[in-house]
């Protein structure tokens, strides 16, 4: 029995072991391994059965893992040369030409970046035993009990092996590794671009372990494919030429059908799987990479060549081992075949997006627009005086908004009450206003000096019926302490504001109609800017324009300027929130500015316009611009 340091080469040093604190990095290597092990016997003749198990048992701060196979196994001689840390001990590293190459993550490194853990083998009759653990210090030791013995009939029964085989049980330890529920690890073994293929032809199972007891058992895993149309292939065969000798690859193309892919990634579903021999090498668009047109198109490269290069000591793979190494001269050409092949189909896409109908944007951005719109809707009114017309072939001017009943409003705008002294605020209501569909939302901002009573968030405004009052009893027991009530409907809003004052009267009257006065009221009206869409206007010129009828912002898909920054996904990226920013402050400010100068009696008037839209601009361009970048 002896405790020894793991041998340490120079190329330690390139090995940062925190990208092995992952437990699907970890489960990559130990089935890939299992894998290559199953395909050796296979070219040997060797019937086998395939099995990969796997066994998770999570607790509170770590986790046991454990992955068998029923292959080849390990001497114990075998077992020990693999653990030069950072050695080139798997077949490509060797100059054989198979496996995964120079780029896998690392038996060792998987269970050093996981925590600690043991290797179980048993091979020719003969059962070995490595530990791989830690020293206070920080150095890789390992422990191999002084040599193989003969296995005994625990062995077999304890690993589940028939003949031969390997199990690797990992101790999870790393405090820095996120501790994954059962069904995540399935999910990523199942969806894992390394392992797709590794899936289709070995039988592997993934146990949930509680307390030593099996209590879920998932497998076969398999990856489901997403539902596509194929553009090319099945396995289309193609060729480049590389110092005047022409390597064949296959290629199949396909594009996503009403979903969704992922874009990065190891569960990446966009992109072009490349194998060769057993490896799965990389995922990507080649030239195309992150261009728009790409995001629904997904499928496989198979060029053995890749391989047997890598095989050879050219470097196939790049420096970092994060997929192809795109400054090597036999993987540019092989790259730049694949292109030209996708091309056609690429080009497609990207012509698509000069005829979108529609785009949409983010949850997140579609949210901060809706409160940018309502918030300047209320700047017309309440800073601005600009009243809506009641319908849209009037211009502002053109009417007398005492001719219009409110749709919303409060009694009064300025509740100015004394303190201590129950008080009502009323709401009328105008239903006739309303399609029925819409809903009554209260908003307060009101200190914890200041009760109310009932204080509902919602009502159906179908719940009313005839109902056209809602009333409120509120107290304040500051002196000094203010508040406001907001309210929407549809597009309809009013807002009031509350005092509370020792030196206030007791008594107070307030409007009770729902006609406003003579001058513009700027406590309640209609929203101004109802929403946006993304629509194609059919010209080139205008990026947005404002639409009265609809009393929406149209940004104009078929504008140069905007199809830059929407995916082929039809979604408008979220880095490019600053135009639109840009966007919608020009609409926002050249309708107000129009509405100012026809409200002064100016219509037409270039200098005065010109003049209202900056002074707009300087008032509000900043929280515009502000709104998106902190979205």
């Amino acid at each position: 029995m002896a405790i020894s340091a793991v041998p340490v080469d120079q190329r330690v040093i390139d090995i940062d072991s925190r990208r092995f604190a992952s437990i699907e990095k970890a489960l990559v290597e130990l089935i890939t391994n299992s894998d290559d092990s199953y395909a050796r016997l296979e070219m040997s003749g060797t019937p086998v059965t395939g099995l990969i198990r796997i066994k998770y048992e999570r607790h509170q701060a770590g986790a046991l893992l454990v992955v068998g196979d029923q292959a080849e196994g390990m001497s114990f001689k075998r077992v020990c040369s693999i653990l030069a840390y950072g050695g080139a001990h798997s077949p490509l590293a060797l100059g054989k030409g198979g496996g995964r190459g120079y780029f896998g993550r690392g038996l060792k490194q998987a269970i050093y970046g996981l925590g600690h853990g043991w290797i179980e083998t048993i091979h020719a009759g003969r059962f070995s035993r490595i530990e791989l653990f830690r020293s206070e210090n920080g150095g890789y030791l390992f422990e191999d009990f002084g040599g193989d013995r003969r296995a005994e009939a625990g062995d077999y029964s304890r690993l589940g092996i028939a003949d031969s085989g390997t199990q690797v049980t990992i101790v999870i330890e790393n405090a820095h590794v996120n501790i994954s529920h059962y069904r995540s690890v399935v999910h990523a073994v199942a969806n894992n671009v390394f392992l797709r293929d590794i899936l289709t032809r070995r039988k592997v199972e993934l146990l949930n372990v509680q307390h030593g007891k099996v209590k879920e058992r998932r497998g076969p895993v398999r990856y489901e494919e997403l539902p596509a149309i194929l553009l090319l292939g099945p396995e289309q065969v193609g060729s480049f030429v590389f110092e005047q000798e022409e390597y064949p690859f296959t290629l199949t193309l396909k594009r996503a059908q009403d979903v969704e892919l992922t874009l990065k990634g190891d569960e990446r579903t966009n992109g072009l799987v490349i194998l060769s021999g057993m490896a799965v090498l990389d995922c990507q668009m080649f030239e195309y990479e992150n261009q728009v047109g790409t995001e629904y198109l997904f499928g496989t490269v198979r060029c053995p060549a890749l391989i047997e290069k890598l095989g050879q000591g050219v470097a196939i793979i790049s420096d970092e081992r994060e997929g192809l190494n795109h400054k090597e001269p036999f993987v540019q050409a092989f790259s730049q075949a694949v292109s030209k092949m996708i091309a056609p189909y690429v080009l497609a896409e990207q012509e698509k997006l000069k005829h979108l109908e529609r785009a949409t944007t983010s949850g997140r951005t579609s949210l901060m627009i809706e409160h940018l719109l309502q918030r300047m809707s209320r700047a017309a009114i309440q800073d601005l005086g600009i009243i809506l017309p009641p319908t849209p072939d009037l211009e502002a001017g053109e009417f007398e908004e005492s001719e219009i009943p409110a749709a919303l409003r409060f009694t009064t705008p300025f509740y100015y009450r004394k303190i201590h002294h129950p008080f009502h605020v009323g709401l009328l209501i105008d239903p006739s206003q309303f399609s029925g569909d819409e809903v009554l939302t209260f908003s307060y901002a009101l200190p914890d000096s200041m009760r109310i009573e009932p204080a509902p968030e919602a009502i159906p405004v179908h719940e009313l019926n005839d109902r056209q009052r809602i009333e409120w009893t509120v107290v304040g027991d500051a002196a000094g302490a203010r508040g406001d009530i907001n309210v929407r409907a549809g597009t309809y809003w009013a807002y009031c504001e509350i005092v509370v004052a020792e030196e206030a009267s007791g008594r107070s009257r307030g409007f009770s109609g729902h006609f406003g006065k003579k001058r513009a009221s700027r406590d309640h009206g209609a929203d101004m800017f109802v929403g946006y869409e993304f629509r194609n206007l059919k010209n080139e010129l205008d990026r947005a324009v404002y639409s009265a009828e609809e009393r929406k912002i149209i940004i104009n898909t078929g504008a140069p300027t905007v199809q830059l920054y929407v995916d082929g996904r039809g979604h408008f990226r979220d880095a490019a929130r600053l135009l639109l920013a840009e966007l919608f402050m020009d609409v926002i400010s050249d309708e107000l500015a129009r509405r100012t100068v026809e409200k002064s009696g100016r219509k037409g008037n270039v200098r005065a316009y010109r003049a209202a839209k900056q002074d707009i601009i300087r008032r509000y361009g900043s929280e515009i611009h502000l709104s998106f970048l902190n979205a």
